[in-house]
């Protein structure tokens, strides 16, 4: 039997303030073997893990990441939107969190979010912080901004490099078979059998996200993909091991 990791999707996202320590630290305790997050860049080039481009949705503060200092955002809540139990969880950095997985064995699925703003250098300073934190093999890097994929390969070729896709291009075997990196990262819904296949034949490993129902999750492990990425860890790796048992 294939063994299928599970991905926690900005960490225990669905129980969890999304991209915080609280989410990451419920993924380590409940057994998943991965977690997944996004990175920007601060207005004086720290290193920031939040999704969106603003902080509006998730935080207490507003506007853009890069237009606040490090020390801005540290004053920032990002647990209190979620949920009054949250309240005064921090927006992490990355050097935190790989401060903080040195007492742990997840993988960490970085996220260069680079699709919407160009931030300059931010390759090149997150290649920086995996050596300085010696997590070269315990980290993938991805990015709908395939460009940013190209710079790390440049800088950093022996460091595990994904494709991330959200809908399927029609030249998608021309796009794998060019660029031969590692990973390929579709949403769920964009998987088939057939666009499954062709992936591994190009010797991707294949980590779809994100999948929380139960039906989804069972598909993708019929298919065989190498990672599971969901807001609900606990829930996916119980879903696997009923499956897998009945297997």
């Amino acid at each position: 039997m294939q063994n299928i990791k599970i991905f926690a999707h900005r960490g225990s996202k669905g129980t969890h303030p999304e991209n915080t320590m609280a989410a990451f630290q419920k993924a380590a305790e409940i057994g998943a073997e991965g977690i997944e997050f996004d990175v920007h860049l601060s207005a004086d080039g720290e290193l920031v893990i939040i999704h969106d481009e603003t902080l509006d949705r998730t935080t207490s503060l507003t506007g853009y990441v890069k237009d606040h200092s490090a020390q801005q955002l540290k004053t920032g809540d990002a647990g209190v939107k979620f949920s009054r139990e949250f309240l005064g969880e921090r927006i992490p950095f990355l050097g935190e969190v790989f401060e903080w997985a040195k007492d742990n064995r997840l993988w960490m699925n970085v996220e260069i979010k680079t699709d919407k703003l160009a931030y300059e250098g931010i390759e090149q300073k997150i290649i920086n912080a995996i050596r300085h934190h010696e997590m070269e093999h315990r980290v993938i890097l991805s990015s709908f901004n395939h460009q940013s994929i190209e710079k790390v390969k440049l800088l950093a070729p022996d460091l595990e490099r994904a494709l991330l896709f959200e809908g399927l291009p029609e030249n998608l075997e021309q796009i794998l078979r060019d660029k031969q990196e590692s990973g390929f990262h579709p949403d769920k819904d964009s998987l088939n059998e057939s666009v499954n296949e062709l992936a591994k034949t190009l010797g991707y490993k294949i980590r779809p996200w994100v999948a929380n129902d139960e039906a989804d999750i069972i598909k993708l492990a019929e298919m065989g993909v190498d990672v599971i990425m969901t807001d609900f860890p606990e829930k996916a790796l119980k879903a696997l091991k009923a499956w897998q048992s009945n297997g």
